[in-house]
This record gives structure tokens, sequence and C-alpha cells, in this order.
């Protein structure tokens, strides 16, 4: 357990810029006191604080999620009474716009990106405080719009091709860049590609309903 209250200025610099040294050094290579440096903080402040590097890093990543949904909530898409079509729509929308957002958003997605490439013991924490409750929110969407009871090994490789289909404008885009920029130009050429990728899954998970009433 932290020392830290939300309303200490050095606890909130040493998160934000925590944020900002392990994105671009990776968990291994930074230090705390580059970090301390960068937020204008004895060193002894990440002991008072955290206790020990690897709690900061977990609180850092932690602090990146509670961002990304703070400045993409998910409220509409938790919304049950609207079509799960059009929730897709919004949640695959809401994704890929966290996922390509050039604002200080990205050193966060940098963070996490890093974090899932090259895990360490923070990340089983991540995965059950931010992680689950967002696959099953998608999963929810996926078996609406099935229909019928389906096997949920089918749902899950519906959840990861659909969450593949995103990333990949994340982690290839260098890639995307250099041929095809026109597809994340903007903030409308992001949707219109998110759109596009809710169509295409939305065509297939209706081909797997139909299959399933016909068995």
């Amino acid at each position: 357990m932290t020392k830290s209250t939300a309303i200490e200025p050095a606890f909130n610099r040493l998160l934000q810029f925590a944020v900002e040294v392990f994105a671009e050094c990776g968990f291994r290579e930074a230090t705390v006191r580059e970090i301390c440096s960068r937020a204008n903080v004895n060193v002894a402040s990440v002991n008072y604080y955290f206790r020990s590097k690897e709690t900061l890093y977990t609180q850092a990543l932690a602090f990146a999620f509670r961002e990304a949904n703070r400045l993409y909530p998910l409220d509409a898409i938790i919304n049950r009474g609207l079509p799960p079509e059009q929730r897709l729509t919004m949640f695959i929308g809401n994704f890929l716009h966290k996922l390509l957002d050039d604002s200080h958003l990205g050193l966060h997605s940098k963070l996490i990106a890093r974090e899932i490439a090259d895990p360490t013991k923070a990340l089983d924490e991540i995965i059950e405080t931010a992680i689950i409750p967002q696959f099953a929110l998608l999963a929810e969407i996926i078996q609406q719009i099935l229909g019928t009871p389906t096997d949920k090994v089918i749902v899950q490789r519906c959840l990861l091709c659909i969450f593949g289909q995103c990333l990949v404008f994340k982690h290839s885009r260098s890639i995307i860049d250099r041929l095809y920029p026109e597809l994340i130009a903007d903030d409308s050429a992001i949707q219109a590609s998110a759109e596009h990728i809710a169509q295409f899954s939305i065509a297939a998970l209706s081909r797997f309903a139909k299959n399933n009433k016909r068995g």
C-alpha cells in the first residue's frame, strides 16, 4: 500500500513522469533517479510514496489505463439498450482513437504496448483490473450479435480477431504511415477505418449467427 493521496503534487508528478520514462526506456532500463529528476522531486520520494520501483511501475501502468479511459470513456458503449452493432462500432471507434492518439496519451499507449510485448509481474494486476473488464464488454457485445448461446471459444476467437484488426494500426503504424497514410490522417479518417473494421466484423459475426441457427 502506498502512502500517497491523489491530491499530493509530488505523487502526481512522479506518476506522470514515470509513465514518460518507462514508456521511453522500458521497466528494466528506466531508473528511479531519472524519473525523480524529471519530476523535480527527491529520490527518496519513490520509497516514501511507492516503496519500490516495481510498485511505481505498476501504479504508472494503472494510471495510464485510467487516463486513457478518462479521455475515451466507455459510458455510452455500456448501454445495453443500444443495438449491439452500434455498440460494436462505438467500441472499435473508441479503441482505435485511443491507440492512435498522438497527444501525451501516446506515451500511455506506448507504455502499455511495452508491457504487453515484454511483460513484468505487473501485467497480472493490469489484466485483472483493466483488461478483463474491457474484454468482457466486447465479449458481451459479440454474444448479443451472435444471438443464440455460442461456444465461448468461438466468442474468444471473434474477440481477438476484432482487437487484432485494431492493433495492426498501432503496431504497424510506421508501415501504414508510408503506404496508406490517408487511412489514419486525421480523426475523420481514423473513424472511417474504425467503421470499416466494424462493418467487416459485423458481416463475419452475422455469418456465424446464421450458422448457429442452422445448427
